[in-house]
């Protein structure tokens, strides 16, 4: 499972030389993988970008370029040579495993997607079962982009449950198949290569902080709206995960304790009001076995009773948020998951809950976006994941 690519664990020194070298390096990579599409870019735009000197960046450039991790193309002297990471210096992986379905995709050390495919799967799933179906669809990737397994430098891993520090899926009713196991470890194990796992929330304001509708916001927060209610939150432009790794509930925060009893055990839990599934329950009279789409098709064109269901989250959503709000004061939040399809018809209703909870001025001034990447936020979340944990170890 080692590879020449993949970070090494015995770091040096903080404040050290060689460490003051490492962080170079990695400010010069996260220029280059941020570039769009791979684009090449001068060393004279690198140097800009990091703030390092001209020489500096020329001499990374050169190191990176003789492990075969970036490629160059001459131009007017040395800081017009382009630079953009080598076709062939490896490519990585996203899983993202939701209520009812496997996402795969495989991405190469620029960001760019090369390939992705998806899978429905029983929520009642195994761990195993599961493991064996994203490696089916890998290995229908790969074999389709001609590449070997090999190639693979590190694989990102989405759940929808909260995972402790050390990898262990603490809980979770959405998928119970891999509850008190340390996913991490087994997957790294069975997959092959080094796997990194965090909750889909976390990798969804991930991806949308970067790519998506959170882009240009320090500190935003992602809301995952599906079978559950999760959050992923991003200060001073970092994933916050909380002391033992599981920041973010937001579903659980308690409305009403004499509220309807939660998955989780207590009562009035924000996702017992929230949750499609609540709401598609709420609905099974007026529309047996509806998907979430449908009800939404039907709440635009005058359903009375559709729309008000939708609305009734939307406001309890936007007093969760509000909570939120109040505490840690977000510029911009991001709703994603089925929910969202609901678009502005959910999005009108969490802005009157926002205004009514929300402390003075912020329930209108934090910005409120429907997830830019849709039902591939997760996926993407978790390349990036992956990429970020792929750095050249140079001589």
């Amino acid at each position: 499972m080692s590879s020449r690519w993949v970070e090494d664990v015995t770091a040096p020194s903080p404040g050290s030389t060689s460490s003051l070298r490492v962080a170079n390096q990695h400010r010069v990579i996260k220029v280059l993988q941020e570039t769009a599409t791979g684009r090449p870019v001068t060393q004279a735009d690198i140097a800009r970008a990091t703030k390092l000197a001209p020489a500096t960046v020329s001499n990374i450039v050169r190191e990176l370029q003789a492990v075969g991790f970036v490629e160059t193309t001459a131009g007017a002297g040395r800081r017009g040579t382009s630079v953009r990471i080598a076709r062939g210096a490896g490519l990585v992986l996203g899983i993202d495993f939701g209520h009812q379905h496997v996402r795969v995709a495989v991405g190469d050390l620029s960001g760019s997607i090369l390939a992705e495919t998806s899978s429905e799967i029983s929520p009642s799933h195994a761990l195993e079962e599961g493991l064996e179906l994203a490696i089916k669809l890998r290995d229908e990737l790969l074999d389709a982009l001609a590449v070997l397994p090999a190639s693979v430098l590190a694989i990102g891993l989405g759940l929808p449950a909260p995972i402790g520090a050390d990898g262990l899926v603490a809980s979770s009713s959405i998928l119970p198949g891999w509850v008190g196991v340390k996913a991490q470890a087994v997957a790294s194990e069975r997959l092959g290569r080094p796997v990194i796992i965090d909750n889909d929330a976390n990798l969804g304001a991930l991806a949308e902080h970067r790519l998506g509708a959170g882009v240009g916001h320090s500190c935003m927060v992602y809301l995952k709206v599906s079978s559950g209610v999760g959050a992923g939150i991003v200060i001073d432009d970092r994933l916050f995960r909380g002391g033992e790794g599981t920041a973010g509930e937001i579903g659980h925060l308690t409305l009403n304790e004499a509220g309807p009893v939660c998955r989780c055990g207590n009562r009035g839990c924000l996702e017992a009001y929230t949750s499609v599934t609540t709401l598609k329950e709420l609905l099974a009279v007026q529309h047996p076995n509806a998907t979430f789409a449908e009800i939404v098709a039907s709440a635009r064109v005058a359903d009375t009773a559709s729309r008000r269901v939708i609305e009734d989250a939307g406001r309890q959503l936007g007093w969760g948020m509000a909570m939120v709000a109040n505490l840690l004061n977000p510029t911009c939040f991001v709703v994603g998951g089925d929910l969202a399809q609901a678009g502005d018809m959910l999005l009108d209703a969490i802005r009157a809950g926002l205004r009514r909870h929300a402390l003075g001025s912020l329930g209108t001034t934090v910005e409120l976006r429907t997830a830019l990447l849709g039902d591939r936020t997760s996926v993407v979340g978790a390349l990036l994941l992956a990429l970020d944990s792929v750095q050249p170890v140079l001589p």
